[in-house]
């Protein structure tokens, strides 16, 4: 049974657009420079070459990167932020601030989920 999208509020929508392990890291990314893919895969190393293209190619289906190929051999290309995709990064930017901000207790919360730490 195919399971129907819920797109009533901006929650729904932005949920949407950004769910992927990866995708919120990668805008941050691209929006600090580092535009090519092997770069992106060097800051992301536990993300495979094909998850990251995949949640790539669904960025920018969403209008939040492009992706130019330049015509030269070996290929290059670049991913870039466009101007929709520029309005996520304040947004991004609170959530790495609170992430910092709180880093002690999710650290301790999330070992403890995985089993790394002694139940209380």
């Amino acid at each position: 049974m195919k399971e129907t999208l819920s797109l009533n509020c901006g929650l729904d929508l932005i949920g949407e657009v950004l769910y992927g392990k990866w995708k919120i890291r990668l805008l941050w990314f691209i929006h600090k420079g580092y535009k090519r893919p092997s770069e992106l895969q060097r800051k992301i190393p536990d993300a495979s070459r094909r998850v990251l293209n995949i949640q790539l190619k669904e960025l920018e289906a969403h209008e939040l990167i492009t992706k130019t190929i330049y015509p030269v051999v070996p290929p290059k290309v670049e991913y870039s932020l466009t101007e929709f995709g520029e309005t996520l990064i304040p947004v991004i930017s609170v959530l790495g601030q609170w992430g910092d901000e709180h880093q002690e207790r999710l650290r301790h919360l999330i070992l403890k989920r995985l089993g790394q730490l002694p139940l209380d």
